[in-house]
């Protein structure tokens, strides 16, 4: 049995997703975010040092504990998807690019927008009052020298990439998919990709596959902040 420990409106959300697309029995521990930092709870840290989210335990090997995203997502392919349903064959060409996006999703995708939310908390609770305004003018500084050229740059290179197929690796869906559509849901949230018909089409493509829609049925609806 593999247990998820899933941190609400978080990239927890696409280990759920996965374990559906492969029919693996699993049980799901919410955690709750702070609502004033929205930050994990401390309690994440009694099943990983780190205290975050994704993280996943297999009972079936001991309570192994394994933690980080693309981690997961390889240790559950190579355990419960033997017929390789999910990754293109090694090889070839849309491995590859599977390859790249299972990592680019978390390696240059993410961090910008992750720095894009931390920075638009300076302006808020529980940043001190009298510091707000400043908080709320070094933020948007940083947005529009550093921020937006940098995530403007990743949606236009995801959309170029997605002509050429319908999903990231190739005319098959693959985790590769799976990984990459947190980045793409994050900059749809701020109205990054109203632009973008390929990258518009690529989540409704997810949000229409059953499995994606039981994910969010057993781990809630995301936010993102």
């Amino acid at each position: 049995m593999i247990r998820v420990h899933h941190l609400e409106s978080s990239r927890s959300h696409r280990v759920l997703w996965l374990l559906e697309e492969l029919s693996v029995d699993y049980e799901v521990d919410v955690y709750r975010r702070d609502p004033e930092t929205w930050l994990a709870p401390a309690s994440l840290k009694a099943v990983h040092p780190l205290g975050k989210s994704p993280v996943i335990t297999d009972e079936n090997r001991g309570g192994r504990v394994i933690a980080e995203s693309g981690a997961i997502i390889d240790y559950l392919l190579e355990h419960h998807d033997p017929e390789g349903r999910l990754a293109p064959p090694t090889g070839g060409d849309e491995h590859d690019r599977y390859r790249f996006w299972l990592h680019h999703a978390e390696g240059s995708a993410m961090p910008p927008l992750v720095m894009r939310l931390v920075f638009s908390r300076l302006g808020k609770p529980p940043v001190p009052a009298l510091m707000r305004p400043l908080g709320r003018q070094f933020a948007k500084g940083v947005e529009h020298n550093f921020l937006e050229p940098r995530i403007r740059e990743l949606r236009d290179y995801w959309e170029a990439e997605l002509a050429s197929a319908s999903w990231f690796a190739g005319e098959a869906f693959s985790a590769a998919d799976i990984q990459m559509s947190f980045p793409v849901l994050a900059m749809e949230r701020r109205g990054g990709i109203e632009a973008t018909s390929r990258l518009q089409a690529f989540l409704s493509r997810c949000r229409e596959r059953p499995a994606y829609q039981r994910a969010i049925e057993r781990g809630g609806e995301l936010a993102l902040g």
